[in-house]
């Protein structure tokens, strides 16, 4: 059965996608903790991240490295999180949290945003993407 974020990937449920490999796909959390909140993820699907090869973890966190600059020259923070939990979703995945403080990590504080504020998001991310 595939995951939501093999749904995201294949385009059968939409998403504010930031970037995109062969082989990974990065899109805005949809119920982001921060402004410029990204989830990157493999495109196989894989439940637990230690469970990916070696190969496709390294490539994973090479692509996180590249869209975390970006998230961070779009929304100036002192750093990008990364958090590695994976109970939400039963498919491999990296949070990319724009962050100044161990308070800015808390995932009980979810944040809304309107269809229109999502996409310029993105395009702020893009913008910055080498």
């Amino acid at each position: 059965m595939s995951t939501i974020f093999s749904k995201i990937i294949s385009g059968d449920i939409p998403s504010h996608k930031v970037a995109e490999t062969e082989d990974y796909f990065a899109f805005l959390d949809i119920f982001p903790v921060a402004k410029g909140h990204t989830l990157v993820v493999p495109k196989k699907e894989v439940d637990y991240i230690y469970d990916l090869n070696d190969e496709t973890l390294t490539g994973l966190h090479l692509f996180a490295k590249k869209i975390a600059v970006a998230v961070k020259k779009a929304f100036p923070c002192e750093r990008v999180s990364v958090v590695v939990a994976g109970f939400e979703v039963p498919h491999a995945h990296i949070h990319l949290i724009p962050s100044n403080s161990m308070a800015d990590l808390q995932f009980t504080d979810k944040l809304s945003f309107t269809p229109e504020e999502l996409t310029e998001i993105v395009g702020h991310i893009q913008a910055h993407l080498d």
